[in-house]
């Protein structure tokens, strides 16, 4: 079905587009599948980005030398030029004078020349002719000229010889004869006319024809230099693309696919499995791609078999705690009811036994609701109550729990609470569950005569609560792991009291407010757990 206006346009935009795209560009792709590690890719694009240049220096060097022979020719033909140049002044001088000498013919050959400047006798002037005509033979050979004459120069330089030997045995017949045979000289003065007009005739074309030849090479010369000059910029101008191109398809071969792996291994990283990379190279870079998309899947599979794992571990923990606890509930029921004697009477023995039953029970009720609230919070079933509560009132309701235990242990307690403190929207049973992990830690590791010191402040649309005390401290490398579960310090583990889940889950329950923990501590001088919530509503 044939495309229309519109659809044809469409078509030629996303061409253009793919062309320009170095993802897309073909020369990229098809450098991408040569069959070539990364490393000869890159010596054979300096290789021939440097032949590039070797060939360019080359057309140069060759332009140059032919500039330079034209200047040289251009050289020898004006040397060449002047000689017969001075030949042809020779021979006009010489035709000159033999005008004058037989009668006024020079002005009409030389009507630009006074016939004042030659109005000597004959004789004096015969031998002006005869000693000029002399020196011009002899200036026609190579010694004189300075230069060895081309073929086609020497058969004009012959002819002149030949004339002027003749115009000269002619001439020196005329002095001879001038005293003693004036008619005699008379006769021969016309023919020597001729010979001087023939002569100054092949002078006169020898010149010309060499000036033509000069100016003919300064036109080629100038033709040439353009040309030359168009050649090597555009040789130049074409070195640059050819390199440009070279380098632009090389390094997009190599850029392009490491960007597309970094930006898959960033969605790796981020738990997206879902793509995989695009390389199309034959070389250590398509190897890589390769690698990573089976990393990809792999660790896909692997995350899948976690998650059914975590998902199995969360059901399991939660069927075991509710299943724990029903029993656990009923011995500690009736441990009590035992302890109270409401069953009978018991011994001081017994009633000791019964106190190790109830505590041992609670700890362990505690620990099995610590573990239930961890799967239902890994499996994202908790869901929080937002409500807006009093802080404040937080704060003194974890004290009352944990009094009894610190004035049993000789604990001092405060509360440093700012008045002006807002209401926080949250779920007030999570905040206080937090509240009452970090007190009854603080107690806990506070030696007698310690004091646990607790606050509250507000400031830039937030609400912190601290909580500190001076018992051991905590090193620095035990600061993040203690928020791990089942992660407890050398201390901790030495009273074999918790169950090193209290602060992991505080700090899912702060963060699932929008909030933050963390602790300031140092060994030797007690500890300082803080956490903030956002003063506004919470996120569900």
């Amino acid at each position: 079905m044939p495309l229309n206006a519109q659809q044809r346009g469409s078509a030629v935009g996303v061409s253009k587009r793919r062309l320009l795209s170095p993802a897309d560009n073909p020369l990229v792709r098809a450098v991408g599948r040569l069959p070539a590690r990364v490393h000869v890719k890159l010596l054979v694009a300096f290789g021939g980005i440097a032949l590039l240049v070797v060939v360019l220096g080359a057309l140069g060097l060759r332009l140059l030398g032919q500039s330079n022979e034209r200047v040289e020719t251009l050289g020898t033909l004006q040397q060449r030029a002047f000689a017969y140049g001075k030949l042809q002044s020779d021979a006009r001088h010489v035709r000159l004078l033999q005008a004058n000498n037989t009668g006024g013919a020079y002005y009409t050959v030389f009507p630009d020349l006074n016939r004042e400047d030659f109005s000597a006798d004959g004789p004096v002037i015969d031998r002006l002719i005869k000693s000029a005509v002399a020196q011009i033979p002899a200036a026609t050979f190579p010694d004189n000229l300075g230069f060895s004459p081309p073929p086609e120069d020497e058969i004009y330089l012959k002819r002149i010889r030949s004339t002027g030997g003749e115009l000269s045995d002619v001439m020196r017949e005329i002095v001879a004869v001038d005293a003693v045979a004036p008619t005699r000289a008379t006769s021969l003065r016309y023919r020597a006319e001729l010979l001087s007009i023939e002569l100054n005739e092949h002078a006169t074309e020898l010149a010309n024809t060499t000036r033509k030849r000069t100016n003919a090479l300064i036109a080629e010369n100038a033709d040439a230099y353009k040309g030359s000059r168009n050649l090597l910029i555009g040789a130049a101008a074409g070195t640059i693309v050819l390199a440009l191109l070279l380098g632009f398809a090389l390094s997009w071969s190599l850029v392009g696919p490491i960007q597309q792996i970094d930006s898959r291994l960033a969605a790796i990283a981020s738990g997206n499995f879902t793509g995989h990379v695009d390389v199309t190279n034959r070389d250590e870079l398509g190897a890589l791609a390769a690698n990573v998309n089976r990393m990809n899947d792999e660790l896909q599979r692997l995350y899948r078999e976690l998650e059914t794992a975590s998902e199995h571990k969360s059901e399991f923990l939660a069927n075991m705690s509710h299943e724990l606890r029903t029993p656990l509930n009923a011995i500690i029921g009736f441990s009590q009811v035992v302890r109270e004697g409401i069953s009978g009477e018991v011994n001081a023995k017994q009633a000791e036994y019964l106190d190790d039953i109830l505590t041992s029970g609670n700890h362990l009720l505690a620990l099995i609701n610590d573990v239930l609230d961890l799967s239902k919070v890994e499996a994202g079933q908790v869901q929080l109550v937002l409500a807006p509560f009093s802080i404040r009132d937080a704060l003194e309701r974890g004290l009352s729990m944990v009094r009894e235990q610190a004035t049993r242990d000789g604990v001092q307690m405060a509360l440093h609470a700012n008045g002006g403190l807002d209401t926080v929207t949250g779920d007030e049973r999570r905040i206080r569950q937090v509240i009452f992990n970090l007190l009854s830690n603080a107690v806990k590791f506070t030696p007698s005569g310690g004091l646990v010191d607790v606050s509250a402040t507000q400031s830039n649309g937030e609400v912190r609560v601290s909580v500190a005390d001076t018992g051991p401290g905590i090193a620095a490398e035990d600061l993040d792991r203690i928020f791990q579960e089942f992660q407890q310090t050398e201390e901790g583990a030495r009273h074999q009291e918790g169950t090193g889940l209290g602060l992991a889950l505080s700090k899912r329950f702060v963060e699932m407010h929008g909030g933050r923990i963390w602790c300031d501590s140092e060994v030797g001088r007690g500890s300082t757990f803080v956490f903030s919530l956002p003063a506004g509503p919470a996120r569900p």
